[in-house]
């Protein structure tokens, strides 16, 4: 699932695309994408809705518009792509926004996405309930101290409950945490100064550090088979189960939190 590097990503490489545009049309083709809100009530929202800014809330791309926000939430393999036209029939979309210059398409094969207007951030229950984003200048030691402080919660859970900490996921959780040299299963309130200090510092620095990966090179909405940059490079236990430790040569493990798959390195994360 993109989490906030990639749609941080996103947001930056569509914003000059789309910036000032106004809506003249939305076309629903698969009514589940947009749920649960109707085709119907989401294009008379959007008609002749001018695009004001274009900016990101945790996993989420948000369109602030002259009435309203429009939210993309892509799930796993969610994405944007651009048409100077209708697209032809061999491309799967789910929704179309007819701009004044080009249109956008929100494609998600397997309609786990969604795209939704709202009143404002406040009326939309996902993006109300959100914690302070990663990228946020709010996210300091002191701001993760507190939220870890007052959890019981296991750190690798505590660190995706997008309530406390908005933006990191399964991938940017479980790399952090070797980067901080913590183990996933230790209880949040538990940590010492020195090691909230340390995994402030590490997940500010991964999810930079994945932005810049993210974005070089830039998503390519032209293209239908884009994707987001192999992240493989930079990637030091997510997905490396049973590979040797880059740090120690330890063995990775991967054991299962909250019904998701934490990596970590047993021998030099404690």
């Amino acid at each position: 699932m993109p989490e906030a590097p990639e749609v941080e990503a996103v947001t930056q490489a569509l914003r000059p695309l789309i910036l000032g545009q106004t809506i003249r049309e939305c076309r629903v083709v698969h009514p589940i994408s947009v749920k649960p809100y109707s085709a119907e009530s989401l294009a008379k929202s959007l008609h002749e809705n001018r695009i004001e800014e274009v900016t990101r809330m945790g996993k989420y791309l948000v369109l602030r518009l002259a009435s309203g926000i429009l939210t993309f939430h892509f799930k796993f393999d969610g994405r944007i792509l651009l048409f100077d036209a209708t697209p032809p029939g061999s491309i799967h979309v789910d929704a179309l926004l007819t701009l004044d210059s080009v249109t956008l398409g929100f494609v998600d094969p397997r309609h786990l996405g969604r795209m939704n207007w709202h009143e404002s951030a406040d009326a939309a229950p996902s993006l109300s309930k959100l914690g302070i984003d990663i990228f946020s200048p709010d996210f300091t030691g002191v701001a993760l101290a507190s939220i870890l402080n007052n959890s019981r919660l296991p750190l690798k859970l505590a660190l995706t409950d997008q309530s406390k900490l908005a933006g990191i996921g399964n991938i940017y959780s479980s790399e952090s945490l070797w980067h901080a040299r913590l183990d996933p299963r230790r209880s949040s309130n538990e940590l010492t100064p020195e090691e909230t200090r340390r995994l402030h510092k590490a997940i500010v620095s991964t999810a930079h550090r994945a932005l810049e990966c993210c974005s070089d090179p830039a998503p390519n909405f032209r293209d239908p088979e884009w994707w987001f940059s192999d992240l493989t490079p930079i990637l030091r236990v997510y997905g490396r189960e049973g590979r040797r430790c880059r740090r120690c040569s330890g063995s990775i493990k991967r054991i299962q939190q909250g019904g998701r798959s934490s990596f970590f390195c047993p021998d030099c994360q404690r």
